[in-house]
């Protein structure tokens, strides 16, 4: 399960874009509780959601020319560089180069094969998120594409994830792990096919969808209900995983919410 003791290929960042992080401050304030810090007048806008006192992701205004409002994974990389030329070398794109985000860390923000977007993130003061897999806070990572078994190709080349297939209803799920470490307790995030899963007919692009973890998956769908959010999949149980729902935000931007099981 995912934690805050970052490895090589670990999601150790998350942030949003928004078309207005006021209102989106406001809606996740409602849904999960959280609190907004900006990160000064110099970040543009940007700033920290925080449980707690923890910061469990970020915000910031759109700044790529088209964007849609979304949630995008950062992975940890030990040379931004490098690891943005293994994803040429994989078919990949960078959209932004590698670049020094003010001494905090090395940010580079890139686009799969098969057209998912994620980022890379390489410490520098800022390793990564404060809390991970408690309540309110990011807990799995989920790539959904037309092509699994591609696409896990693609990051083992970029990352050296590991991968595991399982069985789930009408679909293969591939559970991902970083390189290092028992490969069960080293996992953090899943593949599955465009259009099956969890995300059924609201996936109709391939992207990664964050999982946050919630005491209550029901109650936490109707207050993202109640403060302007739409559910793309009502709340259901998954045999030895949890129970699981996908909402959107007021702007479109989807994630999951996941109350995890005793056996996951």
């Amino acid at each position: 399960m995912l934690g805050t003791d970052f490895r090589i290929g670990s999601p150790n960042w998350l942030d949003l874009g928004s078309p207005d992080t006021d209102a989106a401050a406001a809606f996740y304030g409602a849904v999960f509780g959280w609190s907004f810090a900006s990160a000064g007048p110099e970040a543009g806008g940007y700033g920290f959601f925080q449980a707690d006192g923890k910061t469990v992701a970020a915000l910031g205004p759109l700044t790529e020319e088209g964007a849609k409002s979304a949630w995008m994974v950062h992975f940890m990389a030990k040379d931004a560089q490098a690891t943005a030329q293994a994803v040429k070398d994989g078919g990949g794109k960078i959209r932004t180069e590698p670049m020094d985000v003010m001494g905090e860390g090395w940010l580079t923000q890139a686009t799969d094969p098969q057209g998912a977007e994620f980022a890379v993130w390489q410490p520098g003061k800022t390793a990564g998120l404060e809390r991970a897999s408690e309540e309110n806070s990011l807990v799995w990572a989920e790539l959904h594409v037309p092509d699994p078994v591609a696409a896990t190709e693609f990051y083992n080349g970029v990352f050296g994830w590991r991968s595991e297939e399982m069985q789930a209803p009408g679909m293969t799920y591939r559970v991902l792990s970083t390189k290092d470490g028992d490969q069960k307790q080293a996992s953090f995030g899943g593949v599955a096919p465009m259009g099956d899963g969890a995300g059924g007919g609201g996936v109709e692009r391939p992207r990664w969808v964050p999982y946050f973890h919630v005491a209550d998956v029901d109650a936490t769908v109707s207050a993202a209900q109640g403060a302007g959010g739409s559910v793309i999949m009502p709340a259901a149980d998954v045999p030895d995983v949890g129970r699981i729902a996908w909402v959107a935000d007021p702007f479109g931007a989807v994630f999951a919410l996941l109350k995890p099981s005793a056996r996951m």
